[in-house]
């Protein structure tokens, strides 16, 4: 390896040429072989030679091609944007090669970030500091040279958005990840960077936004029930917020926690949002 570079990975897996010079390829079909990867770069070595992608070279990451059953049949893989067109990827290890590789795109990248940028929907004054991030298995961490540390789990991402605003001096890309702390309370942390950092930290949250997609019917008290806990006020006070009764408040805590939107913190009944009711909550909100 050259001066600097260090191994991160070393698996087996399939791999393949998807999209070349714009167009997309039909008649392909995987190659078995041995997955090397670097902090620099990534060696695909299989039966009919090696190839080196740098990591430098990747412009993005993320979408499926599935342009014949072969590939569509695989349920995990990476689609590797490069300026030749795009690869595909499918490591034995999919979970802990992910972490490898997004580690090798993010950990050595310097972000700016504000947090709490908003705390329990309150616009919060804080500062924009460098940052470092730490991609780990279940979560992105970040330290900032302020001294403070977030942890953003990957199963409690209830919003994100990227886009581009002023950032101390300059506009630059940036996310919105919307999550919470140790007591449940929603914040919301904006992290600024390179546009291709910026790129892959959203394809790796984004995974995390997934999971809790509002895709489910709630009634209109369901969402005023998910709204008043998202604002602050205590599970024992919605039935006199709301004008409703004990045992009405009960059952319907039951439902939403049937439908994984909130969590019961102790029995009879204590619940705290989760990052799909506090999404669901911030739909019912936006909508008023």
């Amino acid at each position: 390896m050259k001066p600097g570079e260090h191994k991160l990975g070393d698996t087996r897996g399939r791999f393949l040429q998807v999209v070349k010079n714009g167009r997309e390829i039909h008649d392909v079909d995987w190659t078995s072989g041995r997955i090397l990867l670097s902090n620099r770069r990534l060696v695909l070595a299989g039966t009919a030679g090696k190839r080196t992608i740098e990591l430098n070279a990747i412009e993005k990451l993320g979408g499926r091609f599935d342009v014949n059953q072969r590939i569509a049949t695989v349920s995990d893989y990476f689609s590797i944007h490069i300026p030749s067109g795009v690869v595909l990827l499918a490591p034995v290890d999919y979970d802990e090669f992910e972490i490898d590789f997004f580690g090798a795109l993010l950990n050595s990248k310097q972000f700016l970030a504000r947090h709490p940028a908003v705390a329990g929907g309150v616009v919060q004054n804080t500062e924009w500091e460098k940052a470092r991030l730490k991609v780990e298995e279940e979560a992105v961490s970040m330290a900032t040279v302020g001294g403070k540390f977030v942890e953003i789990r990957l199963d409690d991402i209830g919003a994100i958005k990227t886009g581009e605003r002023k950032v101390v001096d300059d506009v630059r890309s940036l996310i919105e990840v919307e999550h919470s702390d140790d007591e449940g309370t929603s914040l919301q942390t904006y992290i600024s960077g390179p546009d291709r950092a910026i790129t892959f930290l959203y394809s790796l949250l984004r995974e995390g936004e997934e999971l809790s997609e509002t895709s489910i019917e709630l009634s209109e008290t369901d969402k005023q029930v998910l709204t008043a806990l998202y604002s602050g006020v205590a599970p024992f006070d919605i039935p006199d917020f709301l004008g409703l009764d004990v045992d009405q408040v009960e059952e319907l805590f039951e439902r939403l926690i049937d439908h994984n939107v909130v969590e019961e913190v102790r029995i009879r009944h204590e619940v705290q949002l989760n990052a799909r009711g506090r999404n669901i909550a911030s739909e019912a909100i936006n909508e008023q």
